[in-house]
């Protein structure tokens, strides 16, 4: 029989306090600051801020303080403040072509006009634990370098001039706001990215990965990687005139794909792209290839049956938010329905002995 669980907020407000103290760890240790986590965590919280879908690096880096580092449940945090904020207007879209980019380089240009710009990148790194960082010393010192000023045109803008990759649609139609409305299929392109680029890192990295395995046939080249800033503009109405209301830092990715033509277009390059917040060049890269993927049928290539290339399959499972809340809701109270099973199984058994033993 089912019997009604009492106590239950009493039970709830010792889990809370318990967390609590789990959160802070041992008191002799100096607590970690907001300020620490920013500066020091960055890539967490620029993942945080991505999929979150709120540039702030100050709450992104609380949320990940308040979440013990646990980034999904940080990410849940910052959405579920970002629904209390107003939203005052809209702002231009970026010219990530004037980026001040403190990287910038391309797997298929070796002498891109502008020059190739390693940055701070983990891709020359020896993979060693460095134990001087556990003695609270510097691995090494170096002179910060300056990133590149003033406009860097995009690389894939060579190709554009001999004609030799497919032109993108000018003036396309705003796309739904993914925050506000929910998601519904078809998506165009523009909706499609901009769920991939809210979407769970390690679902869309395995996603990419298996495009490059041969699910999908999408072998890409990096035609170009950068990370900088870019000014936010916005028209201010009481101006009459758009101002800069400050900067924000993106990585964007675009790779260059094969593409045998059809009956309307003749062989040329296609292309994937990948833009999200902060320094994410894991993510913008894997964004970039599931793009590619997904754009099989306007193409009118053959759809091979490859997970990347199902666009229901990867935009109703990428987003971890509601990946977790549907996991995780089962460890919850189901006593109701779990007795509803108990005694269903227990009718059947009952119905199956006679017919067992007369078997037997």
């Amino acid at each position: 029989m089912y019997v009604a669980v009492k106590g239950g907020e009493r039970a709830i407000d010792n889990a809370h306090a318990w967390l609590a103290e789990e959160r802070r760890g041992d008191p002799a240790v100096p607590d970690l600051s907001v300020a620490q986590i920013r500066e020091q965590m960055a890539l967490a919280v620029n993942r945080v801020m991505a999929e979150g879908s709120l540039y702030d690096p100050d709450l992104a880096a609380l949320a990940i303080k308040q979440a013990r580092g646990d980034l999904i449940e940080a990410i849940f945090l910052i959405r579920a403040y970002r629904t209390t904020l107003p939203r005052f207007g809209a702002s231009h879209p970026v010219d990530t072509g004037a980026m001040a980019c403190d990287r910038r380089v391309s797997a298929t240009f070796k002498d891109a006009p502008g020059g190739q710009v390693l940055g701070p990148t983990f891709d020359y790194t020896h993979r060693l634990l460095d134990f001087k960082l556990a003695a609270d010393g510097e691995a090494g010192q170096v002179a910060e370098a300056a990133p590149l000023q003033g406009p860097t045109p995009h690389i894939m803008g060579f190709l554009d001039r001999e004609d030799l990759i497919q032109p993108e649609p000018a003036g396309a139609a705003i796309p739904p706001d993914l925050t506000r409305e929910p998601l519904e299929l078809p998506a165009n392109r523009a909706l499609r990215l901009q769920a991939l680029t809210r979407a769970d890192e390690g679902f869309t990295l395995g996603m990419a990965y298996s495009t490059q395995r041969g699910y999908a046939r999408n072998h890409a080249f990096v035609a170009e990687l950068r990370i900088g800033s870019v000014a936010v503009e916005m028209d201010i109405p009481e101006l009459g005139f758009s101002i800069e209301i400050g900067e924000i830092t993106l990585t964007e990715c675009e790779t260059v794909n094969q593409f045998q033509g059809s009956k309307t277009q003749p062989p040329q390059f296609t292309r994937g792209y990948g833009l999200v917040f902060g320094m994410s060049e894991r993510k913008a890269i894997s964004m970039a290839l599931v793009d590619r993927a997904l754009r099989w049928e306007e193409l009118g290539e053959d759809n091979l049956g490859a997970p990347a290339q199902d666009a229901e399959f990867v935009l109703y499972h990428c987003d971890n938010i509601q990946a977790t809340g549907f996991l995780e809701h089962i460890k919850l109270p189901h006593y109701v329905d779990f007795q509803s099973e108990l005694e269903l199984i227990r009718k059947l058994r009952r119905e199956a002995a006679p017919l067992q033993e007369a078997a037997e």
